[in-house]
């Protein structure tokens, strides 16, 4: 489609990535893979199927920040005029027709920099995990405040805030999104179901890095745009009050609150999460600190 391209991102999808650029090629010819250093044959394929394939440098940190930074330089490279980039992860599955669904949404309101629409996990049975994702992914549709990294963004938007943030390691979508949102541009999660995602999360270890992740990102996140934001102050302060030990008397309350609106199962890894979501927000607080330590000392050193 005229004005339309893609960015998928990558690192040993495996056979997730084969699927992901399928679907994709089936809806535009204007695509590119990013590549952050993979090591199971995912440049080659890509290339096999005729796609153009960046691969970043590992030189640099890897994060999937810069991947959708290099892949919508190349588009725009490629095709200056470009109007729209979509980006999609490479576990992520193309929904046939979200595409036009979404053109549709964007270009009849010219204040949308980003639509996104329903994700969904592949195989929500497999394990609690999984399903955990699948109900974090249904989002409420309307307005809202960010998109998660398969969205169609406006290219005006995008470079008005000279992209993502290559330094976050997490929460570099709600970063961009406050960014643009501060330019005066809107988001809209439409009712229309976009991708299937394919977390294949089935060990205890495995939710909780990544919930450790989550909460390293939300520490840094109010760190970034804490001041006035009161959903993350919020945040940050649930996360850690509750992960004290001696809140854990109060579990049982969370729990019950948390239950009636979602269900047991969530009500379960929600209130268990205050744990790795406290300990990812320490470790950013200790390494800010360690930063600005090591920075004080350089200073001192160059004034002597």
């Amino acid at each position: 489609m005229s004005g339309v391209g893609f960015v998928i991102i990558g690192r040993n999808e495996g056979a997730r990535l084969a699927l992901s650029i399928d679907s994709v090629l089936m809806q535009t010819v204007l695509a590119v893979y990013v590549d952050s250093g993979s090591s199971d044959g995912s440049v080659a394929l890509a290339r096999s199927k005729g796609l153009p394939v960046v691969e970043l440098d590992p030189a640099t940190p890897f994060t999937a920040a810069r991947a959708r930074n290099a892949g919508f330089a190349w588009l725009a490279g490629h095709d200056p005029a470009i109007e729209l980039v979509h980006f999609i992860d490479g576990d992520c599955e193309l929904v046939p027709g979200w595409l036009d669904r979404a053109l549709a949404a964007i270009r009849s309101d010219g204040s949308l920099a980003a639509v996104c629409g329903r994700r969904r996990e592949r195989d929500p049975a497999a394990s609690p995990y999984n399903r955990l994702c699948d109900h974090e992914w249904n989002t409420p549709v309307g307005l809202r405040e960010t998109c998660g990294g398969d969205a169609l963004v406006r290219a005006i938007a995008f470079r008005a805030v000279s992209g993502f943030r290559e330094d976050l390691i997490a929460g570099e979508e709600p970063d961009l999104c406050h960014r643009i949102r501060r330019q005066g541009w809107r988001i809209r999660r439409i009712d229309a179901e976009m991708t299937v995602h394919d977390a294949a999360m089935t060990r205890f270890s495995q939710w909780w890095q990544r919930n450790r992740r989550s909460g390293y990102a939300i520490a840094e996140g109010f760190a970034l745009r804490g001041d006035g934001n009161a959903r993350l102050r919020r945040d940050v302060v649930s996360n850690v009050l509750w992960a004290l030990p001696p809140m854990w008397l109060l579990w049982p309350v969370l729990w019950t609150r948390v239950c009636l609106r979602s269900g047991p199962l969530v009500a379960s890894f929600i209130t268990l999460g205050k744990l790795p979501h406290c300990q990812g927000q320490m470790q950013y607080w200790w390494r800010k600190l360690r930063h600005k330590a090591a920075n004080s000392e350089t200073r001192l050193i160059e004034y002597k």
